[in-house]
């Protein structure tokens, strides 16, 4: 007794895999050729139902004519005769996919005709072929006028064989077998309808991933492109700073100039560091490099003093409070503060003149915190409309991401003022 394993039945899978690519070679060739298909089945249906008639017609014996009361319910045409009936029959079923209600009405037509004289033919069997093409090729709503006329027809020739056989058991078998070619179609039909669905579906689906690739590579661009333009405008403009000032100190004291010889070097690797993490991100991310660099935290409201310090080295008197439980603030608030906070630092450095004093403060009051900075320099003069600088745009949208604003200009009593405001209010929360 031998014993089936799964290595036996594992046989079954290049078979498989030889009809499946054989499937799709012939849907393939059919898309390329429509018309070889149809081709061969109108010569199969001519071979399979018409040749036995034609060999009848001409009076060799096939065996299988069917009963003799049958036969003699029957009226026998001339071979000229079977034959036109046969081309009425098969011919338009070359058309049975381009023209399906038309090839349906021609053959139900030629069959009407055929029983109304009393001849029966086994190419009748291309109705049942043309009502499934219908059912599958033609619209839907065509399908009531179709079963009525197939209804019509079944109906003719259950009458004219009722001497040989019953009219309720013609009808039966007639509109079963009509029955299975609307349901075969039926079938068909919906399957392939599933299949274009879920092929629509997998386009569209593989679409919006491609834009929701894209828009993840445009929102990631356009966070680096703030970061550098935090990191890069503030620590250029601190170096500036100290290397205008060292020029004018080296001269009268040389210590001073060295001084800010030594603050232009660690502003510009302190730079050069924060540079080094934003691109190591993006490496990490793009996966070029297996193990990225050594990050360091993103900056917070603790490196506020260093930051402070930095533009104290270049001149500026910085006065800095806070207010608040402030220590408690999650890391993308700090960091959004704290860029808020650099960004204004640096248009103060920018546009201020010597002697400027700096106020900054950072207020946080219940769900909302305020960052103020104003300086005692010369107010900025406003550009054109719409050209607002990437700075105070940058600074927006960071506001934006929770829910706060944005102020800047001249203050009351002179300078310039910066204010924006947070919305600390937990997001979810309730509904």
């Amino acid at each position: 007794m031998t014993s089936v394993t799964y290595d036996d039945a594992g046989g079954l899978g290049p078979l498989v895999a030889r009809l499946a690519r054989a499937g799709q070679r012939l849907r393939q060739a059919d898309r390329a050729r429509p018309w070889a298909l149809d081709t061969t089945v109108v010569v199969l249906v001519f071979l399979l139902f018409c040749v036995p008639d034609l060999l009848r017609s001409t009076g060799v014996a096939t065996g299988d004519d069917g009963p003799h009361r049958l036969r003699l319910a029957l009226t026998d045409l001339p071979l000229p005769a079977v034959l036109a009936v046969q081309v009425g029959l098969v011919l338009p079923l070359l058309w049975r996919r381009r023209r399906p209600l038309m090839t349906f009405g021609v053959i139900t037509a030629v069959v009407l005709l055929q029983w109304s004289l009393g001849a029966g033919l086994r190419a009748d069997f291309a109705l049942f072929i043309a009502l499934y093409s219908l059912v599958l090729h033609g619209r839907l709503r065509q399908l009531p006028w179709a079963c009525a006329a197939t209804v019509a027809a079944m109906t003719v020739v259950a009458l004219r064989v009722s001497h040989a056989v019953s009219v309720w058991d013609a009808l039966f078998f007639l509109l079963s077998t009509a029955t299975a070619a609307l349901a075969l179609g039926l079938t068909v039909r919906i399957r392939r309808a599933q299949l274009a669905g879920l092929r629509e579906r997998a386009a569209r689906l593989e679409i919006e991933r491609d834009q929701r690739g894209r828009l993840a590579v445009a929102t990631e661009r356009a966070r680096v492109a703030r970061e550098m333009h935090d990191i890069v405008g503030h620590n250029l403009s601190v170096i500036i700073s100290l290397a205008d000032a060292g020029r004018y100190a080296t001269d009268l004291a040389p210590e001073r100039g060295k001084e800010a010889l030594q603050l232009i070097g660690d502003t510009g690797r302190q730079a050069l560091s924060e540079l080094r993490r934003v691109l190591g991100v993006l490496r990490e991310s793009a996966g070029t490099s297996g193990t990225g660099p050594a990050l360091s935290p993103q900056p917070g409201l603790a490196d506020i003093d260093a930051l402070c310090a930095g533009v104290r080295a270049a001149g500026l008197e910085v006065v800095y409070r806070t207010s608040g439980d402030v220590e408690t603030l999650d890391g993308g608030v700090q960091l959004t503060v704290y860029r808020i906070v650099q960004e204004a630092l640096t248009n103060t450095l920018k546009h201020a003149g010597p002697d400027t004093r700096v106020h900054l403060a950072i207020v946080v009051e219940d769900t909302l915190l305020t960052i103020r900075v104003q300086d005692t320099g010369p107010a900025l003069l406003p550009g054109p409309p719409g050209e607002e600088g990437h700075g105070l745009v940058g600074l927006r949208e960071r506001a934006a991401l929770y829910g706060g604003k944005v102020s800047a200009g001249p203050a009351p009593g002179g300078g310039w003022s910066v204010r924006a405001t947070l919305d600390l209010t937990p997001q979810g929360g309730t509904e």
